[in-house]
């Protein structure tokens, strides 16, 4: 029993045949409870017109009394079947046997042609109770920044390996951005200590605007130069689109040197649409990961672009798009963009994988979209269950719920009952920190002489993009201040690499209503982010990152916590 739309998956059989409504069933099993839940969808049964048990039953049909099985009657057959297999009764399972039908055995090379020997296999097939796994190639995780875990890349790939990830298209934007090209040097020696695929690009957007400073630059012959290395496998995801729709020369010239040695070219360009997104396509830019809308993604798809459907810490848009799966499967991937530690300890690819399923998506378009399309598109080292491929792949023993007994990659078991058997290594700690401590004054902001309403950022939960909005401020002793009861809140940001004054704002939908928090671990150029409910709260939060070189902080009246991350 075979199907092709992935690999080649092999399931050997106990064959059965069995006459329903003048029709015969060639049916098949891999042991107890295998096949309960997969049914129709990973197997092909061939409905044969004139029943070829003997002579006998084929005079008991007539040419014109067969009925088409459906998917239903197939998974009923399958059902029954295996639950007869589960109940390790040998009687029961004979029973599913018409008196004239024929067993050809797989672990033996007498064929049964009556009910007493075909009770007989199965006395001495059940004794060995025999179980089976199904076999599938490993998920991609096809955008990633693997910064976002706070973990070195050969211990985000010990977490990810648990749920059945064997590689990720990893774009080291990030630490570039703090330390440039040996940023990049520095995550590609530490994922080779790792047997985890990672296909790191090079990184385009250094920095990643020029509305902030970063700690690095990389301009469009350092691109060549990391592109031209065997271990740089695309250009990572060009987030300048304005420049690359008005023909910005340094940012053309980036993709043109991609293109040149064909590389793909990876997009960034949330919410273009009409001309200057056919523009931006047309410079050669393969994927987006960036639709929050249906019709966004197919517009793109439209114009040859790939869809990496995206769902993670802090954007979430699987619902919006998953039925991308079932109308374009060749051309979307699983990605997460940005995933936080304690969702990876959680789950990974395979969450999105079974969200699918549970929404009725068709396994095989699920399991194109979670593997065979990334490792086609990006040209991964990774195998996918093809003759003289690497031995990259799970053992699942329910297709539904997609319970990952076992995981090999590079031909060896990377994850079973006893957990991931690669070991924790140290990784240095490259660093890149000059900022400075502050004050509550540091971030007074002087109220509008014109009683004005105040300009505010508008944070979207589960959302990247923000908006707008203007608000009454809050004023006391001539300065505009948060206001927590109208969840207006300060928002602080604090060059890293210098000691310069810093920039404040004001936001509303964050939901704090005390205290302040500040990270280090703020993608683009990574200087420190505070938000808080009054300025004492804010400075006291900055100075712990500061005081750590680097890391996270919460502060609520006493109590204060920090992560380091120097």
């Amino acid at each position: 029993i075979e199907r092709q739309d992935i690999g080649r998956m092999y399931y050997g059989a106990t064959m059965k045949f069995e006459r329903e409504r003048g029709s015969t069933f060639i049916a098949g099993s891999v042991g107890a409870g295998v096949l309960a839940s997969a049914a129709a969808a990973i197997t092909v049964f061939a409905l044969i017109d004139a029943p070829v048990a003997n002579a006998a039953s084929t005079a008991k049909a007539s040419a014109g009394s067969c009925t088409v099985a459906n998917d239903e009657a197939v998974a009923d057959l399958f059902r029954r079947w295996n639950l007869a297999l589960a109940s390790l009764d040998s009687s029961r399972v004979a029973a599913l046997y018409w008196s004239d039908a024929v067993l050809l055995p797989t672990v033996s090379n007498v064929p049964r042609t009556d009910t007493a020997s075909i009770k007989d296999y199965f006395v001495h097939f059940l004794q060995r109770f025999p179980r089976g796994q199904i076999v599938m190639p490993g998920f991609v995780d096809a955008h990633v920044h693997v910064e976002s875990s706070l973990l070195p890349p050969c211990e985000f790939a010990r977490l990810a390996v648990a749920h059945g990830t064997v590689a990720t298209v990893s774009d080291p934007h990030e630490i570039a951005n703090v330390l440039g090209i040996p940023g990049v040097d520095f995550m590609l020696a530490d994922a080779a200590r790792s047997p985890f695929t990672f296909c790191f690009g090079a990184p385009s957007c250094v920095p990643a605007t020029p509305f902030d400073q970063a700690g690095a630059a990389i301009d469009a012959a350092g691109v060549a130069a990391l592109l031209d290395r065997p271990d740089i496998g695309y250009l990572s995801e060009v987030m300048n689109y304005p420049g690359v729709v008005a023909g910005d020369a340094e940012v053309l010239a980036k993709i043109a040197a991609a293109k040149a040695r064909g590389k793909p070219v990876d997009g960034h360009p949330p919410g273009l649409r009409g001309p200057p997104l056919a523009a931006y396509a047309a410079a050669g830019i393969t994927t987006d990961h960036e639709c929050v809308t249906l019709a966004e993604a197919l517009e793109k798809l439209a114009l040859g672009m790939r869809i990496l459907i995206r769902e993670d810490s802090a954007a979430r848009n699987f619902d919006a798009l998953a039925s991308l799966i079932d109308t374009h499967p060749g051309h979307v991937m699983l990605c997460s963009d940005d995933k936080h530690p304690d969702g990876l300890l959680v789950g990974h690819v395979a969450a999105l994988v079974r969200r699918a399923l549970a929404r009725g998506s068709d396994l095989f378009d699920v399991l194109q979209a979670a593997t065979v399309n990334a490792v086609r598109h990006y040209r991964l080292d990774v195998g996918l269950l093809q003759v003289g491929d690497r031995a990259d792949f799970l053992e699942v023993d329910d297709l539904a719920a997609m319970r990952i007994r076992r995981v090999f990659v590079q031909g060896a078991i990377a994850v079973d009952a006893a957990g991931c058997h690669w070991p924790r290594l140290p990784s240095a700690k490259p660093n890149a920190f000059a900022a400075q401590r502050m004050q509550p004054d540091d971030f007074v902001v002087p109220a509008d002489p014109a009683g004005r309403r105040l300009r505010a950022i508008e944070a979207r939960d589960g959302q990247l993009v923000t908006g707008a909005l203007l608000v009454p401020p809050r004023i006391v002793a001539g300065r505009a201040v948060a206001d927590p009861a109208a969840d207006l809140l300060t928002l602080v940001l604090i060059n890293r690499y210098a000691a310069r004054p810093p920039a404040v704002a004001f936001i509303r939908g964050f939901g704090l209503t005390r205290g302040a928090i500040a990270s280090s671990v703020a993608p683009g150029s990574h200087n420190i982010v505070a938000v808080g409910a009054d300025d004492a709260s804010l400075a006291r939060a900055v100075n712990l990152v500061v005081a750590a070189r680097g890391g996270l902080a919460a502060v609520d009246g006493r109590p204060e916590h920090v992560l380091a991350m120097p």
